[in-house]
C-alpha cells in the first residue's frame, strides 16, 4: 500500500490536529457494509475500530451506485483518510457479509484529509477487495 516509514507515521500521528472529530480511513471490501476504521486524534491506528455508519444525518462520501462507472461508484474512496464528525451510538450493527457486530457511528459531517495516505496499520499491509486483509493487531 506504500506510504511513510514507521517513524514518519508515528511523528505524523503525534502532531495531528486535535478537536471534536475522529480520523477515519475508508476500507472497502466488496459486498460488505462496514465503512472503515475510526480513531481519535493522536491515537494509534492500532486502537482504531472497524465501524458501521449511521447515515440518517449525513451520507458517507461514497454514497453512490455500486455499479456506476469506475471512480464514481460506492467504494471509490478506498483508503482515503477523512476527519469525521459525529459520535458513536449505543448500538452495534450486524454486517452479514463479514459476520461481525460492529460499533455504529452517527456521521454528521466529514472533510477529506488525504486521497493517498499509504498503509494503515503496518508498512506490509496488503489490500484485497474481496476479503479483510487490513486489521489492527491488539
Amino acid at each position: 500500500m506504500g506510504g511513510p516509514t514507521m517513524e514518519e507515521r508515528k511523528a505524523a500521528i503525534a502532531s495531528e490536529p486535535t478537536g471534536n472529530f475522529y480520523y477515519g480511513r475508508r476500507y472497502y471490501i466488496e459486498k460488505t457494509r462496514f465503512w472503515g476504521y475510526l480513531k481519535k486524534p493522536r491515537d494509534s491506528w492500532q486502537n482504531a475500530d472497524l465501524v458501521m455508519m449511521d447515515e440518517s444525518k449525513k451520507h458517507v462520501p461514497d454514497r453512490l451506485s455500486e455499479d456506476g462507472p469506475p471512480g464514481h461508484r460506492y467504494g471509490y474512496d478506498n483508503n482515503y483518510e477523512y476527519r469525521l464528525y459525529g459520535y458513536y451510538t449505543d448500538k452495534k450493527t450486524y454486517d452479514p457479509n463479514s459476520n461481525q457486530f460492529l460499533k455504529t457511528f452517527m456521521l454528521t459531517d466529514y472533510q477529506l484529509v488525504s486521497k493517498d495516505p499509504g498503509w494503515l496499520f503496518r508498512p506490509d499491509d496488503t489490500y484485497n477487495p474481496y476479503r479483510i486483509t487490513v486489521y489492527p493487531h491488539r
